[in-house]
């Protein structure tokens, strides 16, 4: 039998699909990624899996959230659907419930294509568990699908008891992980490197309400309450609406002396900045899965992980890691403590994250998504 020709729906194409897709194309070389928001090939895997542009997409927010997603409308282009047909694919992977999943659905009778429908993670902005008619429409949704995978437990949890999916129809391993060859290249300006206070909590995200980015802050100024100012350095990589806020809760809190502000970074730079850490942290308030968690655990970074993430479940309390709250920033400011406390547990943890990660690799990814396509071209077969 010919290998199977293989479609990818993804509404933006971020640089972490790419190690996994890139490694299932060699497993399948007529893989295709379809998405109408490319940014680009992540740095080592240029021209590593072929890529069509179908029109671009629109965000239409619906309700705003202060802390969480939002309530949004994605808008997808429909010449989806004669791309589609004109490919020819046995096997779609189309990422959540949008549109295109919608419309791979509809037309899986004239296009005789099985679909898998990829589910990044469980969260409360994202599953309208009080929808009627959203959980009806996911419902049919994952009834006409052939398979559904997911990141997480959480995520497996919502399709089979929430969405009624079939428990052997749903497959759960993190096949969105990071490669750490695509994020060590780039340069770190002298001006982040000057610092000399240790450890170093690195903090990695858009600078929004959602990140938690001020929960951190106010963990750092319970610590500079306890006397810790010049016993650590906080380094924030990422840029966004909050920011001037947050510089101004710095000065007011006398935090300027240990925060650094990096900004926004190229993809590929980001491994510097990782290196440069000692602690990662994540003070989110939603994230379906987190992969810059993953990010610094196969960098070799222990992590400080909101138990809002997805991601969350690769820390083990303790051995590589602690999960809080971070609307709790006494427990967070205590967490980090004990870092600065013990500076020699972070490269004991670091350890012990890089090998957690040994089984989350794009090759492991690869085999667990051809498993997935085995699976439904398998029942294909059997009807």
């Amino acid at each position: 039998m010919n290998s199977p020709r293989i479609g990818w729906l993804l509404t933006s194409a971020f640089y972490y699909w790419q190690p996994t897709i890139s490694h299932l194309t060699k497993l399948f070389p007529q893989t295709t990624i379809f998405t109408s928001r490319w940014h680009g090939f992540a740095p080592g895997f240029e021209d590593s899996v072929k890529v069509e542009i179908v029109g671009k997409r629109k965000v239409i927010p619906i309700t705003k959230a202060l802390t969480g997603y939002g309530n949004n409308f994605t808008y997808l282009p429909l010449s989806i659907v004669g791309r589609l047909l004109k490919f020819k694919p046995q096997v779609i992977f189309s990422n959540s419930f949008g549109i295109w999943t919608i419309l791979t659905l509809l037309f899986k009778p004239l296009g005789k294509w099985r679909v898998v429908i990829a589910y990044e993670g469980s969260s409360p902005s994202v599953d309208y568990r009080n929808s009627v008619l959203r959980i009806a429409m996911r419902r049919l949704m994952v009834k006409a699908s052939d398979a559904c995978i997911t990141n997480s437990h959480a995520g497996q949890a919502y399709l089979t008891e929430i969405l009624n999916a079939k428990e052997n129809h749903v497959f759960v391993q993190p096949y969105e992980v990071p490669a750490a060859n695509s994020m060590s290249g780039g340069n770190v300006t002298e001006q982040v490197f000057s610092q000399d206070k240790k450890p170093v909590f690195l903090f990695v995200g858009s600078v929004n309400p959602r990140k938690g980015l001020n929960l951190l802050l106010e963990a750092c100024a319970i610590l500079t309450k306890q006397g810790y100012e010049h016993s650590y350095t906080l380094l924030v990589v990422g840029d966004g609406s909050q920011r001037q806020e947050l510089e101004e809760f710095s000065q007011k809190n006398n935090l300027t002396n240990c925060i650094k502000w990096a900004g926004r970074v190229d993809y590929g730079e980001l491994g510097k900045y990782f290196g440069m850490a000692d602690v990662f942290v994540l003070p989110t308030l939603e994230d379906t899965w987190g992969v810059v968690v993953l990010e610094a655990m196969v960098l070799g970074k222990p992590v400080l992980c909101s138990k809002w993430a997805g991601a969350s479940e690769l820390v083990v309390e303790g051995e590589n890691g602690y999960s809080f709250d971070p609307n709790e920033p006494e427990k967070l400011a205590e967490l980090m403590g004990r870092f600065i406390g013990k500076p020699e547990l972070a490269i004991a943890m670091g350890k012990k994250s890089q090998h957690l990660m040994d089984q989350y690799t794009p090759e492991a990814a690869a085999k667990f998504l051809a498993k997935v396509t085995s699976f439904v071209l398998e029942a294909k077969s059997s009807e």
